[in-house]
């Protein structure tokens, strides 16, 4: 039987975007449902009912949610092609370590960034500078997070490269000049066809940031 494999997703989002490149890199055929998340579709509430949050897959009919959590089992089911996890118990304990450290700081304090003015303003922001910094430095003189090899912690963080500019633009900073080597990690990621083809243009995450301020 063939696998049958659905995304619900939401095109901006950068934990959608890394389920799409971690479904490119391993060349799975799927079926892409864009939501509304103002106006969330049945079939959402009804396979998210604890968060009712995108993005989810739907293999053969069943669920996974959490995007950290779908990638580790896009790669237990499609184990063949292109691995994201090491194979190295503590290489890959490291790995999940860090995604859930970009899972619990990145988007949470770039939101309090976005909603905040004045000191909270500067100080969520220099935060949020500060989280990109630890995460230059933990990447090192690696070419990729996974060594030489595109990996977990790779699918995880580039997503957040299509952010940059509105985190620039509403922080008033400049990634390059805080974090070159982020940036220049980011580049050769970008190489990937898989990640190039997934990540939207980041003037239009920008707008539609500023759509999403001004309705609320």
């Amino acid at each position: 039987m063939a696998d049958e494999v659905v995304l619900l997703d939401t095109w901006a989002s950068a934990f959608g975007m890394r389920v799409r490149i971690a479904l490119a890199e391993k060349g799975i055929n799927y079926e892409y449902k864009e939501e509304n998340l103002s106006n969330k579709s049945p079939l959402l509430l009804h396979m998210n009912p604890v968060h009712t949050k995108i993005p989810v897959l739907i293999h053969n009919g069943k669920p996974i949610c959490e995007s950290a959590i779908i990638l580790q089992y896009i790669d237990e089911v499609w184990k063949n092609k292109a691995p994201l996890l090491p194979s190295d118990p503590y290489h890959r304990a490291q790995a999940r370590f860090w995604v859930d450290y970009i899972d619990k700081e990145v988007y949470a304090t770039w939101r309090k960034m976005w909603l905040s003015k004045g000191e909270e303003h500067e100080a969520r922001k220099k935060e949020l500078i500060s989280i990109f910094k630890l995460l230059e430095e933990t990447l090192g003189d690696k070419t990729f997070y996974g060594g030489d090899t595109f990996g977990f912690v790779d699918v995880n963080l580039i997503p957040f490269y299509s952010w940059f500019y509105t985190f620039e633009t509403f922080g008033n900073f400049k990634m390059e000049e805080e974090c070159p080597k982020l940036i220049a990690w980011a580049k050769k990621c970008l190489q990937k066809e898989s990640v190039s083809k997934s990540l939207p243009d980041e003037k239009k995450v920008y707008e539609y940031i500023v759509a999403l301020q001004k309705a609320h």
